[in-house]
This record gives structure tokens, C-alpha cells and sequence, in this order.
């Protein structure tokens, strides 16, 4: 059974190991597990409980029986804006209305803990063609850089 839940402590291996499969697949050719872990230390997925948590946040997964399979969170930008994170499914997981299910989840969530806007940032459009449509039919539009990541495509959306 496909479930949406609060990541749980020993969950948080599994979460890491989704992230991977997923940014790997995006940078097929390009990027190595070793390289990855050089640009993504995963530490907010180390310390979830600080880094979302503990900070007016949440984290997410989606699970099919005892397995990770997605993720998705919550951070706090400010007190009115917040930023959706680690939205990753793995492929077979991927166009069953899960994400969206989750993303409603998170959004839920969100406007509860009083953020008014939530912000996004993707690698490339080239790369994620899928998630930027993804995120377009949830209402997300483009704005300017918000921060120094490595992505250059910057969404937001309004909550209500």
C-alpha cells in the first residue's frame, strides 16, 4: 500500500538513497554519485528534525509498504514565504497523481503554519521538462533568483 507520511528516523536513509536515484537519472551523463555528494551533503535530510521540523517546516515520504519511494518538504524561507524541497519520486511512482496528492499535502501544510507564498527551484528546464510542467498545473510561476544554488529556473506560487 502507496502511503503519504511524516518521515520517521530510520527512514532517513532510504530518503537520501531516493534523492540520489533521482538526481542521477536527471544527470545521466553528467553527474557520478561521488560528484553529487560534493554539491548535495544532504545534511537538512541528516538533521530533519532541526532543519524542518524544528523550524516551522515538515518532510514528507511517500512509501509502498516498508520502502521510500518519494519525498517532498517544507522549509522556512521567512515567516510569510517557504520553500518546497526534495520533491523526488522515483520513475515508477511518477504520473499517479501521488505528487500531486503530496504537493496538496504541503500546501496544506504551508498555508496552516502561515506562509502566504511558496518558492521552488529547479536544475534546468532542459533537464526536468516534466517538473517544471509539474509545477506549472500547480500553479507555480517563474520569478527571479531568490538564492545562490546552482539552479536557474525560480518559481513561486501563491497560497490561499
Amino acid at each position: 500500500m502507496v502511503e503519504i507520511k511524516l518521515i520517521q528516523q530510520h527512514q532517513i536513509e532510504q530518503a537520501k538513497q531516493v534523492v540520489i536515484a533521482v538526481s542521477l537519472e536527471i544527470w545521466q551523463g553528467v553527474l557520478t554519485k561521488d560528484k553529487l555528494s560534493r554539491y548535495d551533503s544532504m545534511s537538512d535530510i541528516e538533521n530533519v528534525r532541526s532543519h524542518y521540523f524544528d523550524n516551522n517546516g515538515i518532510f514528507l515520504v511517500l512509501v509502498d509498504g516498508e520502502q521510500v519511494v518519494g519525498t517532498g518538504s517544507i522549509r522556512k524561507l521567512d515567516d510569510k514565504i517557504c520553500e518546497l524541497k526534495r520533491m523526488w519520486f522515483l520513475k515508477e511512482y511518477r504520473g499517479q497523481g501521488l505528487g500531486w496528492k503530496m504537493a496538496q499535502m504541503l500546501f496544506d501544510f504551508a498555508l496552516a503554519a502561515g506562509y502566504r507564498k511558496i518558492r521552488l527551484d529547479l536544475a534546468n528546464e532542459e533537464r526536468q521538462p516534466e517538473a517544471l510542467k509539474f509545477y506549472r498545473k500547480l500553479g507555480f510561476y517563474p520569478i527571479e533568483r531568490y538564492n545562490d544554488s546552482l539552479c536557474h529556473v525560480f518559481m513561486e506560487k501563491l497560497l490561499q
